[in-house]
């Protein structure tokens, strides 16, 4: 059974730095697609990034291109989001998430099939 369990967030000042993880655990994720999902107050759970694990090729949506990385260590099976430049509307509870590969979207979360409890990331003004 796949488990995932997500640190690293917290409250930071615009422009500022996190570096979120995930660890992973229970089966070899070697025919896994990772990803960093984020839902805010009131809002649907949307795509942040992720990372085909055994290819290394990474995705990320508009708002967060170029301030966030997402990687992956394959010894420590752990997938980590750096966030630079966080911006408050980055505030949101930000999920690990694993999907099996398949035809399926990447980019839905609702194809996605094991979910970590989520961390907190609030971006002050």
């Amino acid at each position: 059974q796949v488990q995932l369990v997500e640190s690293g967030g917290g409250l930071v000042q615009a422009g500022g730095s996190l570096r979120l993880s995930c660890a992973a655990s229970g089966r070899s994720f070697s025919n896994y697609i990772m990803g960093w999902f984020r839902q805010a107050p009131g809002k649907e759970r949307e795509f942040a990034a992720l990372i085909n694990w055994s290819r290394g090729n990474t995705y990320y949506t508009d708002s967060v291109k170029g301030r966030f990385t997402i990687s992956r260590d394959n010894a420590k099976n752990t997938v980590y989001l750096q966030m630079n430049s966080l911006k408050p509307e980055d505030t949101a509870v930000y999920y690990c998430a694993a999907k099996l590969k398949s035809l399926r979207s990447i980019f839905d979360y609702r194809n996605y099939d094991s979910w970590g409890r989520g961390t907190q990331v609030t971006v002050s003004s």
